[in-house]
């Protein structure tokens, strides 16, 4: 896929998806520029460096333009000045940095807002004011809510958590911007995401092989029978590429697969995966189920077909095993390390 924008903004850049996509960027378009923005509150500065060589400049001096170096601000998209600083020269933003699940946000809705409401706020008024030609907002299912699934971009939302409703304001930030200012904004509402480098990210996949591989029973919450989409990391960021190419502004798309699991299935299959390559068997129990959590959540994404022209290529078998492979490398690092 041909990368014709220059200068690229990840906000949460040193995370899972944000580390993914700056490796992807450059194996793609080595010549472009990248700026990273992040408070290193998950992602790490070791896992940036394990994609790409960087600079960190100063929150408060670094040069406004954008260099061949890939630069690293160390800040906060809390801190307006910052974020201004930061789209000074973008081509493209690309907003991932979030607080990030159901479970956080339950414990700290203040938290969860002031990250992912104002956060996004200060982002979009930045890239209007910097007139950023495309701004790609990470979303999720939550803010549909409760409703009968498949999920579909014209279902009306009704948020469970905090969580949902601060992606839901970020969603209706971003359609304000682009109807209003003519920012062309794009939210991707991304399924369950797993792959290689996901170590840092408490969702089930990531959460399972790490409690699988240090001999630690899987707990599900409730019965298990509550479904996700699962996604590959390849797949949603085949969605974000796309979403930067094509000349679409103020649309929603599921980024999903458009297939149900429940969390029992990936208990099952990473129990399987686990046992089979380790010879170590692996406990599965269950514990109270969580408030906030949907029951049933997959994704219709044929509207993201035929606008963007996504199709996911990774079934859930083999996204599974390499990811498998990922946390099996990382945890003989740290056992060598004891």
């Amino acid at each position: 896929m041909k990368i014709i924008s220059k200068n690229w903004l990840i906000t949460g850049g040193c995370g899972f998806i944000g580390t993914s996509l700056v490796s992807h960027l450059l194996r793609e378009a080595p010549g472009i520029n990248i700026r990273v923005i992040d408070n290193l509150s998950v992602g790490t500065e070791e896992d940036l460096a394990g994609v790409c060589d960087f600079i960190r400049v100063d929150a408060s001096s670094f040069p406004s333009h954008f260099a061949q170096k890939i630069q690293l601000v160390v800040g906060d998209i809390r801190d307006y000045d910052i974020c201004l600083r930061c789209c000074e020269g973008a081509d493209v933003i690309v907003h991932l940095a979030a607080n990030s699940g159901v479970a956080p946000s339950v414990e700290n809705p203040r938290d969860d807002m002031e990250a992912n409401v104002i956060g996004t706020f200060n982002m979009l008024e930045c890239a209007r004011l910097n007139k950023v030609g495309k701004f790609i907002f990470a979303s999720s299912g939550a803010p549909i809510g409760e409703v009968e699934p498949p999920i579909t971009e014209d279902k009306p939302p009704r948020p469970v958590s905090p969580y949902g409703a601060s992606k839901l304001a970020g969603e209706g930030y971003c359609s304000a911007y682009y109807r209003t200012f003519g920012v062309k904004t794009v939210a991707l509402r991304f399924g369950n995401v797993y792959g290689p480098r996901s170590k840092h990210k408490n969702s089930v996949v990531a959460k399972f092989f790490g409690l699988a591989l240090n001999g630690k029973p899987l707990e599900i919450y409730g019965d298990g029978n509550q479904t996700r989409d699962f996604i590959y990391i390849d797949d949603l960021i085949q969605a974000v590429m796309l979403s930067a190419k094509e000349n679409v502004g103020g649309e929603i798309f599921q980024i999903a697969t458009y297939k149900e699991t429940t969390v029992n299935e990936i208990a099952d299959a990473i129990k399987r995966i686990v046992e089979g390559e380790t010879g170590r068997g692996v406990r599965v129990i269950h514990g109270d189920a969580r408030l906030g959590d949907v029951r049933r959540n997959y994704s219709d994404i044929s509207k993201a077909k035929k606008i963007l022209g996504y199709e996911p290529l990774f079934h859930l078998g083999s996204g599974l095993r390499k990811t498998f492979e990922y946390f099996k490398m990382i945890q003989g690092g740290l056992d060598e390390g004891r």
